[in-house]
């Protein structure tokens, strides 16, 4: 069973050995053997991966295989072959212009029919979950309001929901190349208090002491001075945030070094009813949004990062969320976090050349009462002088 797996693997690039494989079952034949999908997923990925950049690549493939097994042990599912890519079939713009967006409702629907009526496999067609076409299932093709289905997106990210569990990673935050200019904006958001031992020296009071001492030395010390201003950072991680990565780590190194009160939680696309501290344990260890709207009060300021780039529908409808069935939308949530944190900006990587051309982006921006900026040194150093407000 697992040589499939094996092979899979393989052909993905990741260079499993013969060794690291007969390991692998050796241990799933001793007492420590996985009990669970998920056991089995770390055991597997700690025997056969020895490069964390390669995780990504694991985890679709673990995708694929898990999802063929359930399909032959009767679950429900889509059977990997349906998802193998052999071939893209080429649009041209006409074409492209002429796929018709179905609406939030129909195409749920529609996917449901899909899952109950398809037997086989297609590719390049236009209606069927599959590979290659313009149909709006399956991975690989063209089509401007889809669902993804058990592959990578083809760059052209307009999927309104991924059909697949996907694992992201934390932000460096001992990133330093390129850190300084974001430190020099960031110091314009500081309100300085003098905390703790004191262990700076008082200059004017130890001048002013020794001349009161004739002369005789009087050493006075005061608590060092510390920007006491308080941050909480929401971070958007994955998807189309892949671009910006090494920008967002040299602003989230010069945040850890700038702030003292600094606490950063991640999201992915748009805040909902959780978040979380580690992209490694998102899905195990999640935070309600409540208990961190009543863990840290209005005096925080709040900034918010990511492309805002999504499908409306993850702002205006419950279920729009790109990874999960949420209750209530994007928008209600984004609401309720302003409502608490007034003090709050959004700052956003992508040129702002090119905001006009996102709708997602305009009902962000309409949510945050316009303080959107984008991550440049004028962008940055207007979003400290709103918060230093």
């Amino acid at each position: 069973m697992l040589i499939d797996f094996f092979t899979r693997l393989r052909s993905a690039g990741i260079p499993v050995s013969i060794q690291e494989y007969l390991s692998l079952l050796e241990l799933l034949r001793s007492p420590a053997a996985p009990t669970s999908t998920e056991d089995f997923y770390h055991l597997a990925r700690m025997t056969l991966v020895k490069d964390e950049t390669r995780y990504d690549r694991y985890d679709q493939v673990f995708a694929v295989f898990i999802g063929q097994l359930q399909a032959q042990a009767g679950g429900t599912s889509i059977p990997a072959d349906w998802l193998l890519q052999t071939f893209r079939k080429h649009l041209s713009d006409e074409e492209k212009a002429a796929l018709e967006k179905h609406g939030w409702d129909r195409l749920m629907e529609m996917f449901q029919e899909r899952l109950a009526e398809q037997k086989e496999r297609h590719a390049g067609g236009n209606k069927w979950i599959g590979t290659g076409g313009s149909s709006p299932f399956g991975h690989g093709g063209y089509h401007p309001e889809g669902i993804r289905v058990g592959g990578p997106s083809a760059g052209n990210r307009t999927a309104v929901k991924v059909w697949e569990q996907r694992h992201y990673r934390d932000y460096d935050e001992q990133q330093t190349l390129g850190t300084r200019n974001f430190k020099v904006a960031l110091r314009r958001l500081r309100r300085f208090a003098r905390q703790g031992a004191n262990l700076e020296l008082d200059m004017p009071g130890t001048i002013r002491g020794t001349a009161e001492q004739a002369g005789l030395l009087d050493l006075r010390w005061v608590p060092e001075r510390h920007n006491a201003v308080k941050v909480l950072m929401l971070l958007d991680v994955g998807g189309s945030m892949d671009d910006h990565i090494a920008r967002i780590e040299s602003l989230f190194s010069a945040a850890r070094s700038e702030f003292k009160h600094l606490e950063v939680f991640y999201f992915h696309n748009c805040p909902y009813e959780s978040v979380w501290r580690h992209n490694e344990r998102r899905h195990g260890a999640r935070i309600d949004t409540q208990d961190l709207l009543r863990s840290y009060g209005e005096d925080w300021r709040l900034i918010l990062v990511g492309d805002a780039s999504m499908s409306p529908y993850e702002l205006l409808y419950p279920g729009g969320s790109i990874e999960h069935n949420n209750a209530e939308t994007g928008a209600a949530w984004l609401q309720r976090i302003l409502s608490h944190w007034p003090h709050a900006v959004w700052l956003n990587p992508e040129p702002s050349g090119s905001w006009q051309y996102r709708q997602s982006i305009a009902i962000v921006r309409e949510l945050m009462h316009d303080r959107m900026y984008g991550m440049t040194m004028d962008g940055l150093e207007q979003a400290m002088r709103l918060l230093s407000k």
